[in-house]
This record gives structure tokens, sequence and C-alpha cells, in this order.
């Protein structure tokens, strides 16, 4: 039996007896160095070269990112563990990116395994988005085409390669891509060196320093070592300034519920107030006060942080143990260090007046909230059955049904997520929308400040809740996934598809990219005349002239003049037909309405095909959650959710 499938029967068995077994202290070799290291900074990403939109006149940005193995010295004395990540480095470069301003990034794959990149947080069209079964084999490339269109945020891209995202994410294929807006410009936030980046992971080692792999995992790695963009438990020199934190959870398995302490005064009924300013889908309404801070896997919350009242103090950023269904270890209560100077530097905006401090706008930006809808649309169960892992009882290898919904295109949805286990946690994401957090019962019962401020495309699905959210699904037709987004439940098929249906009449003619498998959308291996930046501008000039996003302005316009005619009866039939066409559409053929032929280049890498079947599969009535989950169910709940929101008075 694999070690840790081992220590979790033991612990799922203690717990059977009457108690929470106590959590050992080491996985991996003790590590002793905490805030001993400085927190590294990923570089940003340089254009390669910009042209101009041969249809709309406006600028594109090229990049290529190289996906390549890299080596990195985590413990003092030992072996140095061995990574893959994007240029060479993990996390990989930072992009820094302007509304308006569309990119087409090139993924070249020197890596042993395959990949598949999700610009996560985006709503790119469907051959762009990173389809799990879109694979970039080893000596290959793939062009993806980004929007950059959508309000201010942090997104950020990372592998989605199908029954390998854990392994390749874990071991280094993540990186964070921010969107700038003038309209964001305009609140004087903290800027350039007080704006961080701080990307969250944890993970285990083995023996000799290397990085243990999550490969024979069927449940979780939720990790022993705390890393901080890609530094165990590092330390930041700050100066006594406001600075802004781009909070990601890039963990596999692991959450956080974060807070901050100064070490001359530690203690959970000490924390310090700090506010939390945006999440997945952007600035929130207005800035939120907060003690404490859920993040799970994949989530991303910005926060701003006034060190000034510190002046020569250390504050260290804590997380809370016993608060949800993960493992703890000896310093998993522990992220990193800050260590506030007493001078101050006059460079930089870090916001405030002389004495650092100022307050933040009362009011940030209106949120463009779906229209409200009555009713449950879509429900779906997330759920372990005789040891896989399903939703409303597909998985995602079952081709025939993994189809779930068919949402109409410019519609608004509600759908039911449900966890009914006492022992794990699903932080579902939802590809192409951003959505509101209605509501959430059961666990912690209630719908965080800093989640109905603003927009999510994550949601925590925690212990035994239920949470209800709702979304617009546009503006793009196309077949996109959902699935949680611990990944070693991804790997192992809690996954499905949603097919937004094409609309006949909308009002103009459009190229549709409903397919994620097009042919020509696909990897190619490297070749020498492919990588040349002539026949790199020939491709994008051929890629913009089929105008994917050139009308992202008009769109909602149109859908919103389509849907005052028509409805959903009267769609039915171009839903159907556009259902039908997905069905039918081999992969790697094209379902559009042009005939524009691609540049001599596009000689595609073709892996095995996939079905995109949109039977819809009604939700499981019964759990069949096996024995193991059943335990872990009734495993004492005295530390679940014990951790609460500390209130601000």
């Amino acid at each position: 039996m694999h070690p840790t499938t081992l220590r979790n029967t033991f612990l799922a068995l203690a717990a059977s007896l009457g108690g929470v077994a106590e959590a050992k202290d080491w996985l991996s070799p003790a590590y002793t160095w905490l805030y001993q290291f400085p927190l590294p900074i990923p570089p940003p990403k340089e254009v390669k070269f910009s042209m101009t939109n041969p249809v709309t006149g406006g600028k594109i940005n090229y990049y290529e990112v190289k996906i390549s193995p890299l080596t990195q010295q985590v413990y003092p004395g030992k072996s140095k563990a061995k990574l893959v990540g994007y240029d060479g480095i993990s996390p990989g470069p930072t992009f820094y990116m302007e509304k308006g301003t569309e990119a087409v990034v090139r993924f070249i794959n020197n890596s042993p395994t395959s990949s598949s990149i999700h610009l996560h947080g985006s709503y790119s069209r469907a051959p762009w988005d990173g389809w799990a079964e879109d694979l970039i084999p080893p000596n290959s490339w793939k062009d993806y085409y980004y929007p950059n269109h959508q309000a201010a945020r942090t997104l950020w891209y990372h592998d989605h390669a199908i029954d390998h995202t854990a392994e390749n994410a874990y071991f280094g294929q993540a990186g964070m891509y921010i969107l700038h807006d003038p309209a964001e410009d305009d609140l004087k936030l903290p800027s350039g060196a007080y704006d961080v980046p701080l990307v969250l992971s944890a993970k285990q080692y083995n023996n000799d320093g290397t990085l243990y792999s999550p490969a024979k995992e069927l449940t979780s790695l939720y990790g022993d070592v705390i890393h901080v963009n890609g530094q165990p438990w590092p330390y930041m020199k700050v100066e006594p300034k406001q600075y802004r934190f781009r909070f990601l959870n890039a963990a596999i398995s692991r959450s956080f519920f974060l807070y901050l302490e100064r070490d001359k005064e530690p203690g959970q009924d000490k924390k310090l107030e700090f506010n939390v300013i945006a999440s997945d889908a952007g600035l929130l309404s207005e800035p939120q006060k907060v003690k404490d801070m859920y993040i799970s896997m994949a989530e991303r919350y910005e926060v701003v942080v006034d060190f000034s009242k510190w002046k020569g103090e250390n504050v260290t950023m804590r997380n809370t143990k016993g608060f949800a269904a993960d493992e703890d270890f000896l310093h998993t209560d522990k992220i990193m260090r800050f260590i506030v100077s007493n001078p101050e530097s006059t460079s930089g905006s870090g916001g405030g007046g002389d004495d650092g401090s100022s307050s933040l706008p009362s009011k940030l930006r209106t949120i463009p909230y779906p229209k409200d809808k009555d009713g449950i649309d879509q429900s779906f169960k997330f759920e372990r059955q005789n040891g896989a892992w399903k939703i409303n009882g597909v998985s995602f290898s079952d081709v025939n049904n993994r189809v779930l919904a068919k949402p109409k295109r410019g519609r608004v949805e509600v759908w039911e997520l449900i966890n009914s286990s006492g022992g794990w946690s699903h932080p579902i994401h939802i590809h192409l929308v951003d959505f509101k957090v209605v509501s959430r019962t059961g666990g912690r019962a209630t719908v965080m400040p800093y989640e109905a401020a603003g927009l999510k495309d994550v949601v925590w699905l925690g212990p035994n809740e239920r949470v209800v959210v709702e979304a617009h699904y546009a503006p793009w037709d196309g077949v996109y996934m959902f699935h949680c987004h611990n990944l070693i439940h991804e790997d192992h098929e809690m996954m499905a598809a949603f097919n937004v249906s094409m609309l006949d009449g909308l009002g103009y003619d459009e190229t549709h990219y409903i397919d994620p498998m097009e042919t020509r959308w696909r990897a190619k291996p490297l070749a020498g005349n492919d990588m040349s930046d002539d026949a790199a501008r020939t491709r994008i000039e051929w890629m913009a002239k089929m105008q994917p996003y050139n009308h992202v302005d008009e769109v909602d316009g149109w859908l919103e003049s389509y849907w005052a005619t028509a409805d959903d009866s009267s769609a039915t039939k171009t839903t159907a037909v556009a259902a039908a066409a997905v069905a039918a559409t081999p992969a790697g053929s094209a379902a559009t309405t042009t005939t524009t032929a691609p540049p001599a280049d596009a000689a595609a890498v073709t892996p095995a095909a996939s079905t995109l079947t949109t039977t819809t599969k009604p939700v499981s009535t019964t759990s069949t959650d096996d024995k193991r989950e059943k335990d872990k169910t009734t495993t004492s709940k005295k530390k679940r959710y014990e951790a609460r929101p500390t209130p601000i008075v």
C-alpha cells in the first residue's frame, strides 16, 4: 500500500474508534529554515514582438514560453528537487497585460510529458481554453489566442492535461497573469514594488530532498511544506506603507484560512485587520475589512495591508489548523514573515501620505452581476463512488454522458453544487463564466463578504456544503469544462463539460469555435520553419482574420436583443442543432462558418479523438461513497470549522 494511503487509512481507523488522531509532525524531512530565505518574485514575461490586428487595427502582443525541466535547491545539503516550469522557472514568469491588447502565447513543450494550458479566469474561445484532451505532446508547440478584454483581474495559467494536471501543476507548471485596465489604474491602489504576487502551494519531499510525486495518490496530497512563490516559509522586507498582495492558491489539495499577527503580540485573539479588495473576477464593489480569509485551491484574492502601524516589527502570516478536511502538520499553520522597516522609501507607489497610511477608496467598482433568476436550473453532486470521483455519477472518461449541461448562449442559469461528504473539500471551477455566489448552506453556512461583494470563477464547496451560484453564459458558444480543483480529484475524473448553444439568427456572421479539438488549432510538431518570427507573424495574421474576439463589446447587446423576442421554447431547435453539431463533429474537424484556409504550417499533432456527446445524466439520489469516506464522515467533527471568521468590532 502507498505510504500516504496507509497513513490516511490509519487516521480514518483511529477516528472511527472514537477520536481524531494527532497529526504527524512531518512526512517530508524536517525543514528547519523557516523565515531564513527571502521571498522570490517571479520575473515579468517579455513581449517577443507586437503586430497590428489586420481587421481591427488593434495591437497584438506575441510571446513564447518554453516548458522546460529545472532543478531547485529546497533543502540545504540534500539533493535538488527536479521540476518542470514555464521558461524553466517555477512559478512561471508573470504576464502583465493591458485590457484591449490581445495576446498570442506560443507554448513550446521541451518537457518529457504532454501539457495543455488553461488561462484560468479568461473567457477564451474553446480551442484556446485548455481542454484537457487538447494536448501539446513533447517536442511540439501550440499558439493560444487570448482576448485580454475583461475587467482588470488576477488570472493564472497552469497545466490542464488529462489525467496528469496534478503532477504537472505540482511539479511547477503554474504562473500568474495580471490584467490591468484604466478604471482600476485611476483608483491609485498600491503599484510597482508594492503590488506583490503571492503564489501559495503545499508540497511533500522525499528523504533525499527531491520532490515526492502525487502520481499514485487517489484522494489528496495536502503537503507538509508550505511554499510562497516556490520558497518554503520565506520572509519579505517591507516598508511601513500599504502593500497590495495578490494571493493565488496553487496547491493541489490544501485550502488555507489566513490571518496576520504581530510577533510581539501573537495569538488568534490578536489578529490584525486587512482589506480584501478583489477576488477571482477582479475588484470587489468596495473593500471588505476582515481579520482572516479563506482561500481554497485555484481561488485568487487581492488584499491591501497597511504596515505603517507596525514600524520596526515583524508581522507573520499564519494559517489556521483544524478548519477543513485537510491534514495538519507541524508548520502548516505558518506561511511567511514580513519584516517591517522603520524608515520609509520615497520611491514607488505604496499609497498613503507621509506616514505611509491612507484610506482606500470607499467604492471600487460596480459589479456586473447576472440578472437574478428564481429556481435551480442544474443540480450537481460531487462525490466519491466506489473509489471513483464523479459528478452526478459521471466520470470525464464517460464520453457519451459527460456533457451534463446545455445552457443557452446569453441566458442566466442557476446551478446547485452539492458536497454530501464530511471528509472532502471540492473547490469547483466553471470555465468561461464569472458567477455570483448566491448562497451556502451546511458547513460554514454563509457566503463570505469577500465572496458576495464580487464575482468568482471558483467556489469552495466545503464538507457537507450546498452552494448555489448564478452565471450569465456568454459571450461565446462552445464546449467548456467544469470540475473540482482538488487536482487529485480532477485527474481521477471529477470533471464534466457543458455546451453553450449556438444561436441561429443572432444578427451577425461569426466563426464558431464550438469544438475545442478542431484540427487547425491543435498542437504541431517542432519544425525549423514554423519557429521563425516571419512564420509566427503569418500564423497570427491568419488567426486574427478569423475574428475570434472582434465583436466582444457588441455581443452582449446582440444577445439581449435576441432574447427580447425569443424564449427558451423557441430556441429549442437552435439549441438542438448546436448540440447535434458538436456531437457529430469528429475531433479535429472544423465547426465553422468560414472557409478560410490555415497557413501551410497547420498540420496538427493528432492524439486520440474525443467525443463531445450531450446526453444529460440525472443527479444521483443515493450516495455510494466508499467506506473510507464514510469513516472520515464519522470522524469527530469537533475540529471541523471550529475556526470561524473573526468579526470586526
